[in-house]
């Protein structure tokens, strides 16, 4: 088995190893219960150490993909006959679509980095360290604030950013909703109105809705919300909140304008309403930037970022930066409905952030983003594609094909293997829209890469599926 490992790629070679053996199953359609090539034998034939191939097994192993047998090493594991089902956004409206599949459909739309990009070593010694030096963090709540040490890093990155903030200023949440969810119980009731941009993150209208909050969409454009379009409704409303995604928007991939920043905050001075500020991607910017916290606002931008998109979802860090006294309320809120949060995955982050891994790993990433980026949108190009923005970093790319054919691109989906993320799960309306949202860290897999052809000018199915093997 060829595993075409790459020595000078910013993969490790395990996870390497692991994409490769993965991708060999499932291309193959290799049945549960075939036994794999002995370790020795694999490395042997890739020039690795067996050391290196043990541990990649083992990762499989606890994923789901292989099992090991006494005496028979490891084999292709049998899929669950249960599912518990893997989520993303408007996974609650195709439910069946999603199902736990280890082996199956490629998710283009979603919202994270694959798991082959992980880097789980550097998170293991994080626990390691934590679990030897920190045992309270084992049994103990967080500080209503959250752990100190966490919030003491977290000052240091937002200075970095040029965010003017303080300690006293600063509260952990469990990820980007949490913040979101806290916000909108202490600052909104049923029938205040709020601004959200559109096409935005589904996840909060869904939150907006749920608490009764009405909705007024303003179109984002390129460089920001819309002004015009938000002039005209601050004139015929009053909404309580602007809600926007600064950075590496989420689904179009664009960001803020210098320009529309400081409009937007005359605006708020003008109209007395608070901006709240996502930035879950922000850590993946590589050019000049900006953000709205990082401008003088008179305490009305509230800034909102979390670890879970670039660091591990499964670890619930966010946090948030906005006046004394708004902190204060939140974290009385966060103290009465959850008891706080959890100190121990706020002492793996703080670990992270202290000793330069962190900053390392996204470093490497942006560099990864960076080249896959530039990949989709040549193929995109070459296949006339619409593009809605080219951006400057981030994961999000937000595209239609040049032949709008919504029954065909379907099809054409199904038929690859392809989960697709359109337009509808990131309207406030479920509005139908011909844009998807394409996650350009999963856009070079074959499939993928079959899709935007298929969809082009003017190649034919069969040739698609002839040239990229499919």
């Amino acid at each position: 088995m060829d595993l075409g490992i790459d020595r000078q790629a910013l993969v490790p070679v395990v996870q390497q190893i692991v994409s490769a053996v993965a991708e060999w199953i499932r291309k193959n359609g290799v049945s549960p219960g075939t036994r794999l090539p002995s370790i020795r034998q694999l490395a042997l034939d890739n020039l690795l150490s067996q050391s290196s191939v043990i541990e990649a097994f083992e990762r499989m192993v606890a994923q789901g993909l292989l099992a090991s047998r006494q005496g028979s090493g490891f084999v292709v594991a049998q899929p669950p006959t249960l599912h518990e089902g893997h989520w993303y956004e408007g996974a609650e409206r195709e439910w069946g679509a999603f199902a736990d599949n280890p082996l199956g459909e490629l998710k283009l739309g979603c919202g994270w980095l694959p798991d082959a990009w992980r880097e789980s070593d550097d998170i293991s010694y994080a626990i390691r360290e934590v679990t030897r030096t920190d045992t309270a963090g084992l049994f103990n709540y967080s500080t209503p604030l959250g752990l100190p040490t966490l919030r003491e890093q977290l000052l240091k990155h937002l200075t970095r950013l040029r965010v003017a903030t303080s300690l006293d200023r600063i509260l952990t949440t469990a990820g980007a909703s949490h913040a979101q969810d806290l916000l909108i119980r202490t600052l909104l009731k049923p029938g205040d109105s709020v601004v959200v941009e559109t096409p935005g993150y589904g996840n909060l209208y869904r939150q907006l809705a749920f608490h009764g909050v009405r909705l007024l969409e303003v179109p984002r454009t390129c460089g920001g919300p819309d002004i015009p379009a938000l002039e005209v409704l601050l004139q015929r409303h009053r909404p309580k909140c602007l809600f926007i995604h600064s950075l590496y928007h989420n689904p179009t991939g664009s960001s803020l304008c210098r320009a529309v920043a400081e409009r937007l905050l005359e605006l708020a001075a003008c109209h007395d309403f608070l901006i709240i500020e996502e930035d879950v991607y922000g850590d993946l910017q590589h050019a000049s930037c900006t953000r709205l916290a990082a401008l003088p606002h008179e305490d009305r931008v509230i800034y909102v970022a979390s670890f879970s998109k670039t660091l591990s979802s499964a670890l619930r860090v966010g946090y948030l930066s906005a006046s004394v006294t708004l902190i204060e309320q939140l974290a009385s809120l966060k103290t009465l409905t959850g008891f706080g949060t959890s100190r121990f995955a706020e002492a793996v982050v703080a670990t992270l952030l202290a000793n330069g891994t962190y900053r390392k790993w996204v470093q490497r990433l942006r560099k990864r983003l960076r080249t896959e980026m530039a990949a989709t949108l040549q193929v995109l190009e070459d296949e006339e594609w619409e593009v809605f923005a080219v951006p400057a970093g981030g994961m999000f790319l937000w595209a239609r094909p040049g032949r709008a054919d919504h029954s065909r691109l379907q099809a054409c989906a199904r038929r690859l293997g392809v989960l697709l993320s359109p337009g509808a799960l990131f309207s406030p309306t479920c509005e139908h829209s011909e844009w998807l949202r394409i996650n350009v860290a999963y856009a070079a897999d074959e499939r993928a890469v079959a899709l935007f052809r298929d969809m082009g000018p003017t190649r034919s199915t069969s040739t698609i599926l002839k040239t990229t093997g499919v």
